[in-house]
């Protein structure tokens, strides 16, 4: 045996496919999905039986199926709640949340914001496609204003979420946005949010080809995304563009884009090195929550990690301490006695 050989072999995304069929639409968005997160466990060498997948119900929820890890199609709107229990009875495990913008964020909106603001070791990969389409093309609580759907022939009067700010607003420690067809960058911001330690939320834009076909296409073609999306990465100016040629500035509590080169509507003339260096580790989440306030479609849209705060501990280690800490103090009980323990009456 040569010392190649005896060298372990890096995982390969195919140890995490699952022997099932993959049933979704030809063309969706999924497929993408499906294939990062595999690339990225294998890259990660997560190991599978020590990995759990958790999803609610829609067309995401069926990735625990398609994937060699442990995992559970779990009920509408609770995946956040089921996981949560998962991580807090074994806080070794890595636990992944599998949602969708319905499931997540109409009956699922209370386990939502709770999870987040706990900060619970989770990894949640929200899969936004504007649309219901495991129940045929019903709107969603991020479908725009005005969208025509069978539930909303005239169209919807509702004012959408916008996921990441709502996250934000929940106190998610990391908050990021991703791609369907950006295979590389979203492989990246799935590493960044397995490597976090508290809930790593993550919104995909996820294309509907048969409810909702062409939703990002005015942001996300090739032959536009280099001037409508803005990719922001810890430690560097905020800089977009096919030639490079613009920015982002944060004024009066906003943030807004500039060209470069050419004076502003207030006179002044930008350059590169005027651009603020994004910080995404930032304690305080106001130019986080303001990234998520760009106007889509007028001004480029954020892409990437927007919020990554290490400086809380996790919920589920923080539980774990506290029951530790007890046990030392008082040390270890049986159920009997604590039955028994305090007032008790005997009813006959």
């Amino acid at each position: 045996m040569t010392a190649a050989d005896a060298k372990p072999k890096k995982p390969n995304k195919a140890l995490y496919k699952s022997d099932q069929d993959v049933r979704w639409c030809p063309g969706c968005g999924d497929y993408g999905i499906l294939n990062a997160v595999q690339q990225v466990f294998a890259e990660l060498g997560l190991d599978r039986d020590r990995t759990v997948l958790v999803s609610g119900i829609g067309c995401s929820s069926r990735f625990p199926y398609y994937m060699e890890t442990y995992g559970m199609h779990s009920i509408h709107g609770r995946a956040p709640a089921i996981a949560s229990g998962i991580k807090l009875a074994n806080p070794e495990l890595n636990v992944w949340v599998v949602t969708g913008d319905g499931d997540a964020l109409s009956i699922g909106g209370n386990h939502f914001i709770h999870m987040l603001r706990r900060n619970i070791g989770l990894k949640v990969l929200l899969f936004n496609n504007r649309i219901y389409g495991l129940t045929k093309g019903q709107y969603s609580p991020t479908s725009e204003h005005g969208k025509v759907t069978k539930s909303t022939p005239f169209g919807s009067v509702d004012q959408p979420f916008n996921p990441l700010a709502l996250a934000i607003g929940a106190g998610a420690t990391f908050v990021a946005r991703a791609v369907d067809v950006m295979g590389k960058h979203m492989r990246e911001v799935l590493k960044a949010a397995a490597e976090h330690e508290g809930t790593a939320f993550v919104e995909i834009f996820q294309n509907c080809n048969i409810f909702n076909n062409g939703a990002y296409d005015p942001i996300v073609k090739k032959e536009v995304r280099d001037d409508m999306l803005v990719d922001v990465r810890h430690g560097e100016p905020l800089v977009y563009g096919k030639e490079l040629d613009k920015g982002l500035v944060f004024d009066s509590f906003a943030v807004r884009p500039v060209k470069l080169g050419e004076p502003d509507e207030h006179g002044k003339v930008w350059t590169k090195e005027d651009l603020p260096v994004w910080n995404a580790r930032d304690p305080n989440p106001a130019l986080s929550f303001a990234m998520t306030q760009l106007r889509e479609g007028i001004d480029p849209t954020a892409i990437g990690v927007i919020r990554s705060f290490d400086g809380r501990m996790p919920y589920d280690r923080e539980v774990h301490l506290q029951i530790e800490e007890i046990r030392k103090a008082r040390g270890d009980r049986d159920l009997e006695s604590l039955i028994y323990a305090g007032n008790t009456w005997t009813v006959s």
